[in-house]
């Protein structure tokens, strides 16, 4: 779920410094497509592990050479956690000692004397720039996943992945930095205020949009229907009895294997275009059940209204981030901006300056927004154990497997530490969501489940 709120945030901080991202947290990019799985064809169940074989789960261990590669990886994500905000601060400020930004205001201006062409002259070269010098960050980060196993993409396709997603941020960037500047223009004192208010239903827009629009550019979707109908049905009674309208046509096969080795089901989307996706690394991983107990946690999400709830709370914080940011970059301009050729807030110029602010104000608070997050994560585990609770014998162990699968996949380290999961975790540690799954059991004496009665 944390995808859809990043991309929201991408768009209210001007989509500059956050390239647009696929589903589930994987790399973007095209998905060659497989053989056969046209619309004429009779469905074919995809090859999935038999219930029988799978083994009882009593806590969340990794073999000795899987441990040491999932605690390694944990370590360098907790490097990256502490990196990669102060690297994207860095490459802001280099931009205002260069003068940069000023630079490509002085030739928007020279080129015509209306805003919104000066915008389209503007937006793109500061967003590329910053992207660019960005850049190295990216590849690393590629380098480790392929280094660990987790992507199989070659850099070929990964730089064409880049290269839309570029495009992609540079439109919606650009229609927010028209949108800022419009508002600091017309109100230099509340152009915080509207800018927050204008920018609320752009994300809630763009949440809309993505499965839509942004999605398909990454990945290849087909109806799930023509790749496995009994899973399609199984899925269809976990939805009725959530009380939920997704109907199989909503329900989509998503190509992830040629790029990643991970696995994940989600769904996505919001009013007519919600609708849920099982990667088809989780459908040759995981049996059945153990993919209904997945798309139940993420079903738990629209039916706990989390997507409002988060909302709402990145709407507080947003509010309180860009007064902070109009407080302090008056101040910020008058010690520096003479010196970075800035003539004023509303200086096309002065936009890698308040992004400097908010990335700093935001990087504070990541911890508050991890924990909200976890909170959020763990009531829907447990609603996922409600609702799959009579669907599949023994849900508790059925979650318990499915966790423990996807810790041995995408490597989850057995033992994080309390400051690992501060700052990397925005849902809880897979021991944990072992540990409650086997131990939630309302039911059992008599009683019944908090969210699914």
């Amino acid at each position: 779920m944390k995808r859809l709120l990043l991309a929201v945030a991408a768009l209210l901080l001007g989509a500059c410094l956050i390239p647009a991202s696929s589903p589930a947290q994987a790399p973007p990019g095209p998905i060659s497509p497989p053989p056969g799985s046209t619309a004429d064809q009779s469905p074919v169940p995809s090859a999935q592990p038999s219930e029988s074989t799978q083994r009882h789960v009593t806590e969340y261990t990794l073999p000795p050479d899987l441990y040491k590669k999932a605690h390694d990886l944990a370590q360098i994500r907790l490097a990256f956690a502490l990196i990669v905000p102060l690297y994207g601060l860095a490459v802001l400020w280099l931009v205002l000692q260069w003068k940069s930004a000023a630079l490509y205001r002085s030739w928007a201006e020279r080129s015509s004397s209306r805003r919104f062409l000066q915008a389209l002259i503007f937006a793109p070269l500061f967003i590329l720039t910053v992207d660019i010098l960005s850049l190295p960050i990216g590849i690393f980060e590629n380098w480790i996943e392929r280094k660990y196993g987790l992507s199989v993409q070659g850099w070929p396709s990964w730089t064409w992945d880049w290269t839309k997603g570029e495009l992609v941020s540079v439109i919606t960037g650009t229609i927010a930095i028209m949108i800022l500047f419009a508002v600091m223009r017309k109100s230099p004192r509340r152009w915080w205020f509207y800018f927050w208010l204008v920018s609320l239903p752009l994300g809630v827009f763009l949440i809309f949009l993505q499965p839509l629009v942004i999605d398909p550019l990454f990945h290849k979707f087909e109806p799930l229907t023509q790749k496995d109908a009994p899973l399609v049905a199984s899925l269809e009674q976990m939805v009725e009895r959530a009380g939920e309208n997704i109907p199989p046509e909503r329900m989509f096969w998503m190509g992830a294997a040629e790029k990643s080795t991970e696995l994940n089901a989600y769904v996505t989307g919001l009013g007519g275009s919600k609708r849920i996706v099982v990667w088809d690394n989780t459908i040759s991983k995981l049996t059945t059940s153990q993919i209904v107990f997945v798309a139940g946690h993420e079903m738990g999400h629209y039916v706990l209204h989390h997507i409002p709830k988060e909302l709402a709370i990145f709407a507080v914080g947003f509010f309180v981030l860009f007064y902070l940011g109009y407080r302090s970059l008056g101040w910020l301009l008058a010690l520096r901006g003479a010196q970075w050729n800035i003539r004023g807030v509303d200086d096309w110029a002065s936009l890698p300056a308040l992004l400097l602010l908010l990335g700093m104000f935001s990087f504070v608070v990541t911890p508050i927004s991890n924990a909200i997050s976890r909170h959020f994560e763990h009531q829907a585990d447990q609603y996922g154990l409600e609702v799959t609770h009579g669907l599949t014998p023994d849900s508790g162990q059925v979650a318990a497997q499915a966790f423990q699968i996807l810790g041995e996949i995408n490597l989850s380290d057995p033992t994080p530490t309390r400051l690992d999961i501060v700052l990397t975790y925005d849902h809880p540690s897979i021991p944990d969501r072992i540990r409650f799954s086997l131990t939630y059991a309302p039911w059992a004496n008599g009683g019944q489940g908090e969210f699914v009665h």
